[in-house]
């Protein structure tokens, strides 16, 4: 047996006994069972994911037991381990590991020190279930579970309300995406039968119509899954808010978890949103637009953590770009090294806040790179790669990306412009944190001065780690410009992948060319950021007063929220309270149950009167109730 069931169980163990006993054996407790947990979840997914290249079909199924059973229905506990999940074993237990130990030192001396690390711990089991499950509805049980960790993280400092509310922002949002999935799935078993990936896969061409309206529908209402938890248009929003929970969440959330969920199940059902053009084009329109929105948004945010959460929503879309013009190798890729360059980033922010004692605006910051040497460093590594800067790892999947979309079939112009456009913002935006943050002058305020200092080994040692990842990360999936190297990530998922219906367009020099025009914006945008930020701030702030209208959409979001809270929270406010619970509930619900209860009552006075105790008028009772009897009958 592969034993693939060790793989979720170590980190729900590391749940049960933080949960539990952390409280009263400690801090050190705590602080060995968290991440030795993931650790080992580590170690046995290599394991596993090695003993998968070497099976034949590259797929291991272990099946644990039924789950239920109703007539020809039957739903097991099985997990697989393919070419798709393995390499998502490898990213969430592996990162999850390094944010693991970061948190050792980054919530050190915090209340509830045990509470956390139990839910992150439950957080990457069901991130685990997820991904190994081999059906919709044990993929739908990991589904439900990282909302109600993220929403359990988010709101971990429960007693701010800003926390509380991005919480049940993040929980609401991911409601809406749950209604597409089980509806979709409905769907899918009453066409199929079954619930099985590998069987809606293999079958789906013969069920389904391409182009279909029924097949259609059902990938739209997955996409719309896919949405809420992978942060794209219209319900993003949540996510910038998740920055509310500690950082090393963000990074978990952001990195390795929730956020890649709907791109796995993109990827998953390849075959079957395949056989929908329409959602295919969807999808890449939604994609686009979302990185491109976001990136927007990045540009003029001064909040550290926030710059990184619309990056991570820029960087989303353009892997659902990626999904909706067919290339699931590239937009995969771009989830593995955008793995390694945002867990990085954010959990280096985190250490730039942990020595600014929690001060999160950059307009507060300034010359820290002398005080955090390795933070400088390490960020530095993980903006170059998220930049497209060659030869860091985000330069191969971004520009791999960016090919696929101007070659593909189902790609265009317009999709690669607009990529390239946000390509260029992307490099902006990440500059200008770094300067910010760490050149120019000081802004830091005097009494914080002499207490910078780098951050413990702890979490500086999985910064470096993961600098290194994010320097040579993308050296697996090498772009086809550079022939004389295989692309890893292309001979990895050989046949896994539903295939693209035409021929890609484009020749080499196409794709050269347009490589150095994005490296080229890469590097303006980088240069521009310096220019406006390396030193004096004034050149930034005519900058910013010239464009007031622009400056002041891109600050306020676009007034996103704003929009969300005009056309549907305020009216939902208004209808529950004075329609539904003024005028329904009050007067109609409390008035009927109020008078059944009157009515009651005075039937029961009325009936009680009879019952007086006295023999003589049960006995006239009874002989008027026969008379009455035998006057009916006869």
């Amino acid at each position: 047996m592969s034993q693939i069931w060790l793989i979720p169980a170590f980190p729900l163990l590391g749940f049960l006994l933080n949960g539990f006993l952390g409280k009263f054996f400690g801090t050190r407790f705590v602080s060995f069972v968290g991440p030795m947990s993931i650790g080992l979840a580590f170690l046995q997914s290599v394991v596993l994911f090695f003993e998968m290249l070497k099976t034949e079909g590259h797929r291991i199924i272990e099946n644990l037991y039924t789950w239920m059973a109703a007539g020809s229905f039957q739903v097991n506990i099985s997990f697989q381990v393919d070419e798709l999940s393995g390499l998502y074993l490898l990213i969430i237990t592996g990162v999850g590991f390094l944010i693991h130990v970061y948190s050792i030192g980054y919530m050190k001396g915090e209340s509830g020190y045990y509470r956390f690390f139990a839910y992150l711990n439950l957080f990457v089991f069901f991130m685990l279930i997820l991904v190994l499950g081999d059906s919709f509805l044990l993929m739908f049980v990991g589904w439900e579970g990282v909302g109600l960790c993220s929403y359990l993280l988010i709101g971990y400092y429960f007693e701010k309300h800003s926390a509380a509310e991005a919480c049940k922002k993040a929980f609401l949002f991911n409601r809406v995406g749950d209604f597409g999935v089980l509806s979709a799935v409905l769907l899918i078993f009453l066409s199929i039968g079954s619930l099985e990936f590998n069987t809606v896969n293999a079958q789906a061409a013969a069920q389904f119509e391409y182009g279909g309206v029924l097949v259609t529908v059902i990938t739209l209402l997955l996409f719309l899954g896919a949405t809420g938890k992978s942060a794209q248009i219209p319900l993003y929003v949540w996510l910038p808010d998740a920055m509310e929970g500690p950082t090393p969440v963000s990074a978990l959330i952001h990195a390795a978890t929730m956020v890649t969920a709907g791109l796995y199940m993109v990827a998953r059902l390849s075959h079957l949103f395949m056989l929908a053009p329409v959602t295919m084009n969807v999808i890449a329109v939604v994609g686009t637009v979302t990185a491109l929105l976001a990136a927007t948004i990045a540009i003029t945010q001064t909040d550290i953590k926030r710059v990184l959460a619309y990056s991570t929503v820029s960087q989303l879309g353009y892997m659902f770009l990626a999904m909706g013009v067919g290339a699931f190798t590239a937009g995969i890729f771009h989830v593995m090294t955008h793995a390694f360059f945002k867990a990085l980033l954010f959990l280096g922010s985190g250490s730039v806040i942990h020595a600014m004692h929690h001060e999160q605006d950059m307009m507060r910051m300034g010359a820290l790179r002398k005080k955090l040497p390795i933070t400088y460093l390490t960020m530095m590594a993980g903006t170059l790669a998220i930049a497209g800067i060659p030869f860091f790892s985000g330069f191969f999947s971004k520009d791999e990306i960016l090919w696929k979309a101007f070659s593909s079939p189902l790609g265009g112009g317009v999709f690669w412009a607009l990529g390239f456009l946000t390509a260029g913002l992307t490099s902006f935006y990440m500059f200008r944190m770094m300067y910010l943050t760490f050149h120019g002058n000081s802004r830091v305020d005097s009494h914080l001065q002499s207490h910078l200092h780098e951050s413990p080994w702890s979490m500086t040692g999985p910064l470096m780690i993961l600098a290194v990842l994010s320097i040579f990360g993308g050296f697996f999936g090498v772009p086809h410009a550079l022939h004389f190297l295989p692309n890893g990530m292309e001979l990895y998922f050989h046949d896994f992948f539903a295939k693209l219906p035409g021929e890609a367009h484009g020749s080499v020099d196409t794709e050269i060319m347009l490589m150095i025009l994005s490296v080229v914006l890469a590097l303006f945008g980088w240069f521009w950021a310096r220019r406006m930020y390396s030193g004096s701030l004034e050149a930034a702030r005519r900058l910013s007063a010239s464009w007031r209208t622009l400056y002041d959409l891109s600050l306020n979001k676009w007034y996103v929220d704003e929009i969300y809270q005009a056309l549907i929270v305020t009216p939902g406010r208004l209808l529950s309270t004075h329609l539904l619970w003024q005028a329904f509930d009050k007067n109609v619900i409390d008035r009927s149950v109020n008078g059944s209860g009157v009515i009651s009552r005075g039937a029961g006075g009325l009936i009680r009167g009879l019952q007086d105790g006295v023999m003589q008028t049960y006995a006239l009772i009874f002989a008027i109730g026969t008379l009455t009897v035998i006057w009916y009958i006869f």
